[in-house]
């Protein structure tokens, strides 16, 4: 963490309230207020944000394991411990120093690193920073660094990174890249109502992904799927091949549209498994990713 930054303390969950304050900088005439307009040139790398230790629940990981696809376990799903960061994400991104409005701000790759798996009943401690943003092909891009501890121990660990469009950068760096990507596999069929039961176990409100008419306020033709469940869905699909110390890192790609059809793919490869979520109608990514022992 920075050793400038004394993390600030934020209580867990988050609600119709989180995603006002979240969405009111988009509102050109709102963002004129001070204390809520948002500076563009604001170096958000000060923003460090903990949480008080919280007891994993058997009811709440159940609940994220059904919606997810994971099996019952005593220990919990691999992404999991997001579910405990994400008010720390929205506290990041509704604080007057980041310098994006958190509505249009794009999920676009996760990186997570499991060291040793959390069981359940298990006291985590979560701490996330935000980094300066950095120049992409698209615009800016703002890495969300989460920790996760036990006892003081680092047990999982992630990286979110955010893209905000604008002018892009010819010469930036360009994020993961994945190459022979399996394509095809079993057919997923995923409900409307997808969005709206991860966003009741996961708090990720925004309303991008309930319904078509809040989709389409925001520029979609209808509701889309949380970004992180896709990854937690295909995690998922292979959880039973993958070591206990694991990276799992994924690109997000075209948009899942709901309800809607996906191709999951998977492969073998030398020091794990590659994996995809695609179009079976064309083939179009909406998800790369691959598992990597550690």
């Amino acid at each position: 963490m920075s050793p400038t930054s004394e993390p600030r303390v934020v209580e867990g969950g988050s609600g119709l309230t989180t995603v006002l304050k979240a969405a009111l900088p988009s509102l050109p005439v709102v963002n004129l207020l001070p204390g809520i307009r948002k500076d563009s040139g604001a170096d958000p790398s000060t923003l460090v944000f903990t949480r008080p230790a919280v007891e994993v629940t058997r009811s709440e990981v159940d609940a994220y394991a059904k919606v997810c696809g994971f099996p019952r376990k005593d220990t919990v799903p691999l992404p999991y411990p997001h579910m405990l960061a994400f008010p720390l994400h929205m506290a990041i991104m509704t604080d007057p120093a980041f310098p994006y409005p958190a509505i249009g701000s794009v999920h676009v790759e996760n990186s997570i690193t499991g060291h040793r798996p959390v069981r359940v009943g298990e006291t985590v401690s979560v701490t996330t920073r935000a980094t300066a943003p950095r120049d992409h092909a698209k615009g800016k891009v703002v890495d969300f660094v989460t920790e996760a501890r036990v006892d003081g121990e680092l047990a999982w660990e992630s990286t979110s990174t955010y893209l905000r469009r604008g002018r892009g950068s010819e010469g930036a760096e360009p994020g993961l890249t994945f190459t022979d990507m399996p394509t095809g596999g079993a057919e997923w069929r995923l409900p409307a109502d997808l969005g709206r039961r991860y966003a009741a176990v996961s708090g990720d409100h925004n309303p991008i992904h309930l319904y078509p008419l809040t989709a389409k306020a925001l520029g979609f033709p209808r509701q889309i799927a949380h970004g992180m469940w896709s990854k937690a869905r295909c995690i998922a699909a292979i959880e039973n091949r993958l070591p206990d110390a694991v990276r799992v890192e994924v690109a997000f790609k075209k948009p899942i549209l709901l309800p809607g059809t996906v191709a999951f793919g998977t492969a073998a490869t030398g020091s794990g498994h590659s994996f995809s979520l695609t179009s079976p109608k064309d083939g179009s990514p909406h998800l790369l990713g691959r598992a990597t022992s550690l």
